[in-house]
């Protein structure tokens, strides 16, 4: 069996989705983030914390888990600036509880979703896991403790492990059964849909003056259910013994800026968009693009959705959702 911490939250529940088809599966959330509806039925779900070392050991002793999947962690960064406590509570001391309790119990396979917040801001334009992590807020700070952490549990303890950094999760089901619903939103491609959709006034784009053909920033946006595929690969991989202990990124090796996403948006529904220029937003790279020919080369996963498609699935599930809002 495998534990997936966070299974209830947006990219959890579509990893949840895929993997149900071949492995049994128990989800650990405590519905902070995450949304019950988002549940796959064919899962157990237990509520309850990841710093919750009683009920992590109840999971661990009533369920034979031989690996977990850790998607559990706040992921603003704005907030993390405002409320670095909070990052450093959930996403570095909590996960030191569930690390503790899985070495405890002698399950010793980990795969951690993590972030390109880690890179800060890089001064190349194809991001590789070679390049230097110089985070600028706590919460790509927090992500790279916990991977420091990891290196040094596998080299003392002997815990396997792979890091998956993600650039820009979008993207619903093809189904349009689950799909993004963050409470506060803050991601592009759904603000931009829920504008659309009547549920915001404009849309707002932070900076005109980039060093990019119509001065917007550009970012690097990878289909939630093809992050899904990686962490099986990933998942894989480890239980096999084939890799271990590394990082990948997951991105598309592309980048588009605000304009492009948004005049995409507006393709895609038909409908046209109010666009509100402000001031940057102090930390946004001008861009920041995923090389994924590691895990190319190693897991054999290419990003299989184009941003159209991306843009096409979240625009389905936000018509038949009415945002949620």
């Amino acid at each position: 069996m495998i534990l997936v911490i966070g299974g209830a939250g947006y990219i959890g529940s579509h990893l949840v989705r895929e993997l149900v088809e071949t492995e049994q599966v128990v989800i650990l959330d405590n519905l902070s983030t995450g949304h019950e509806k988002l549940l796959i039925k064919d899962a157990i779900f237990v509520k309850g914390d990841l710093g919750d070392s009683k009920v992590l050991g109840d999971i661990f002793n009533t369920y034979p888990i031989k690996a977990v999947m850790h998607f559990a962690a706040n992921s603003l960064v704005g907030e993390s600036i405002k409320d670095p406590y909070k990052y450093y509570q959930n996403n570095v001391a909590s996960a030191l509880t569930f690390l503790h309790t899985m070495l405890k119990h002698d399950v010793k396979n980990v795969i951690f979703s993590s972030t390109a917040a880690t890179y800060g801001i890089p001064n190349v334009d194809i991001i590789d896991e070679a390049c230097s992590n110089q985070p600028i807020n706590p919460y790509g700070r927090s992500k790279l403790m916990i991977e420091q952490i990891l290196e040094d549990f596998s080299i003392a303890y002997g815990l396997n492990y792979i890091v998956l950094r993600y650039f820009n999760a979008a993207g619903a089901h093809i189904s349009g059964e689950i799909g993004e619903d963050h409470i506060p939103e803050t991601h592009l491609i759904p603000l931009i849909l829920e504008h659309l959709l009547g549920l915001r006034d404009s849309i707002s784009i932070f900076g005109s003056d980039y060093d990019s053909k119509d001065g917007t920033c550009i970012r690097d946006y990878v289909h939630v259910t093809d992050l899904a595929r990686a962490h099986i690969l990933a998942l894989n991989a480890l239980m096999r013994g084939k890799k271990k202990n590394t990082v990948y990124n997951l991105g598309s090796g592309k980048g588009y800026s605000v304009n492009e996403i948004i005049d995409l948006c507006e393709s895609v529904s038909g409908l046209k968009a109010t666009r509100i220029y402000a001031d940057r937003r102090p930390g946004d790279p001008a861009k920041l693009v995923a090389s994924y020919k590691k895990v190319k080369s190693e897991l054999g996963w290419d990003p299989k959705f184009t941003l159209e498609e991306i843009i096409r699935s979240a625009w389905k599930w936000h018509r038949k959702n009415g945002g949620n809002k």
